[in-house]
């Protein structure tokens, strides 16, 4: 859902030093990427070559496995969670909030260890960036070829710094990105047998059944994945988002918008129209840069939307975390607002 500016999914979710970066743009060389086909390989151990099929797709190859990984702070937090560690150096995207205590994105990360070279939408410092002497830069691919949170005006001297692999986040349903940054974590040498990788699987696949069956006993209630703005409600397109691809595969109902804007993936309404859909649970975004509902209720036509007069809300996470630790807990929690849900008309 939005965040700023408002036009493509960059608006829906939300230089300097030209001698010395020339000196390492030098140094560093270009990314050597090559459109191919494959997957992941390489040997950490061992120091042999390394290559990576991401999903632009392109083959990302290295002499070595990149040991220096920079990443947009939810690749990275999917990452951690897939047992990478001392290999994630360097992120940028929201990792701290303004009390300084880590951002929900950052997951298990140790946002007072790791360089943040950029703590919002726009902040990108290449300075940074460059000192880190970055072998591979990570982010998500919500539209083809969108570099997500790396800025546009700086993006071709950022690129020229290191190889990238983007993982798409769009579009497709959430095992995907999932089992990609699964994938490149492996390559990069984490192990995907470890203990806590096999428990978090095994939790998320307890919670998908158990969201099924929780569906099944609902009776049809229908749910409304929102945001609300000073000036709009929007109203998320379930076809396009990864989570709610994935919660309506399991049998979740979802109010589907007539007429989409920003890129098809939600309908902007004036709060005048707020109530253009019914509902029977409203999930509600709940990042930073969206009106929560203490906030909203100065909106009257919020007010009278029949989910909220039930207080039938729960929380959304509209940029989940891309791990199965990262997103076993949100399909308890829709599970649990689920059950406690009743049909409204």
């Amino acid at each position: 859902m939005p965040s700023s500016p408002r036009l493509t999914r960059r608006g829906l979710l939300a230089a300097g030093g030209a001698t010395a970066l020339g000196a390492v743009l030098a140094a560093c060389g270009s990314s050597g990427d090559k459109a191919a086909g494959g997957s992941g390989s390489g040997d950490a151990a061992s120091g042999g070559p390394w290559t990576f099929t991401d999903d632009r797709p392109q083959t990302v190859t290295a002499k070595t496995t990149p040991t220096r990984v920079v990443a947009f702070t939810g690749a990275a937090a999917a990452l951690a969670d897939f047992g990478l560690d001392k290999q994630l150096v360097g992120v940028f995207g929201e990792t701290k909030t303004a009390d300084g205590k880590a951002d929900p994105q950052a997951g298990s990360l140790d946002v007072d260890k790791i360089e943040i070279i950029g703590n919002a939408w726009g902040e990108f410092s290449i300075e940074k960036y460059a000192a880190l002497r970055p072998e591979l830069l990570v982010t998500h691919m919500y539209d083809p070829g969108a570099y997500w949170y790396v800025p546009d005006e700086s993006k071709d001297k950022i690129l020229q710094l290191a190889p990238q692999a983007l993982v798409s986040t769009g579009r497709v349903t959430i095992t995907q990105p999932i089992e990609h940054y699964a994938k490149l974590a492996e390559s990069l040498g984490a192990d995907l047998k470890a203990q806590p990788v096999v428990d978090a699987k095994a939790r998320f696949e307890k919670a998908s059944e158990e969201l099924r069956q929780a569906v099944k006993a609902a009776g049809g209630v229908k749910v409304m994945a929102c945001s609300g703005s000073a000036d709009l409600f929007y109203v998320s397109n379930p076809k396009i988002s990864c989570d709610l691809i994935y919660f309506a595969e399991l049998g979740v109902e979802f109010i589907q918008p007539e007429k989409t804007d920003g890129g098809d993936y939600y309908e902007g309404l004036s709060w005048e129209n707020a109530g253009k859909y019914q509902a029977d649970l409203l999930l509600l975004d709940q990042r930073s840069t969206a009106l929560q509902p203490k906030d909203l209720a100065a909106k009257p036509a919020w007010g009278q939307l029949p989910a909220v007069k039930a207080e039938q809300i729960t929380p959304w996470d509209a940029v989940p975390r891309f791990s199965y630790a990262g997103f076993a807990p949100l399909i308890e929690r829709l599970t649990a607002a689920i059950q406690k849900s009743r049909k409204l008309s």
